[in-house]
């Protein structure tokens, strides 16, 4: 149907994949765990936005741009990178509970309409911005489009909303049982603080990295 095949191998890869972790991952379960899990589902959201920009754009041919000119994909690749920095920085910056005797819960952290939508912004750029997402949906999905598809875009979005429907099942599951294992866990204002230094640290990395990554 439109072109597609093995759609069961191409549901089971994807959710692999997803299972994976990496910059997405690790925004959705340091958001889950400092602000509860309607934080990380908000951030989830904001992420799958972000694929399904990078699933228009190999559907239309704008990411074999970034495949083929060295130029636009170094400029997504530089602006993606720093992005990641910043993340790591603002959690860095990011401050404990004053009291150092008292317990955080995700549950009582205070979340406003306004830092829900900087959250969702943060999961929406932090993988639009990534020119590697791109280049992996124009090799990955095509493998699964027979090449007399009667339209290979369609097939494309078809696959993509499913890819994307896929990731958000595991991104959402990642966001509940990371807030509920937080809660659990009481994390204490001191670990709470390096907490945040081993996740400014990671993004940080995570930028460095994909600043130095190569176009294949």
């Amino acid at each position: 149907m439109f072109g597609i095949h093995d759609l069961t191998l191409f549901i089971l890869s994807g959710f692999l994949l997803n299972v994976m972790p990496g910059p997405d991952s690790l925004l959705i379960m340091s958001k889950s765990a400092s602000h509860g899990w309607r934080a990380g589902s908000i951030a989830s959201l904001g992420i799958g936005s972000g694929v399904f920009v990078h699933v228009l754009a190999a559907a239309l041919g704008l990411s074999a741009i970034l495949a083929s000119s060295s130029t636009a994909f170094t400029v997504v690749k530089y602006a993606g990178a720093v992005y990641l920095a910043y993340i790591g920085l603002m959690a860095f910056s990011q401050k404990t509970n004053t009291h150092s005797d008292e317990k955080l819960s995700p549950d009582l952290l205070p979340i406003t309409p306004f830092s829900m939508q900087s959250i969702y912004w943060q999961g929406f750029l932090s993988n639009a911005l990534n020119p590697k997402v791109a280049l992996f949906f124009l090799a990955f999905v095509p493998q699964f489009i027979n090449h007399d598809a009667s339209s290979t875009a369609l097939a494309f979005i078809i696959l993509g909303i499913i890819f994307n429907f896929n990731s958000m099942l595991w991104c959402h599951f990642l966001a509940i049982s990371t807030a509920l294992a937080s809660k659990r866990l009481k994390v204490s204002n001191t670990v709470s603080f390096w907490l945040n230094k081993i996740i400014g640290t990671l993004f940080i990395s995570l930028g460095i990295k994909l600043a130095l990554a190569a176009k294949n």
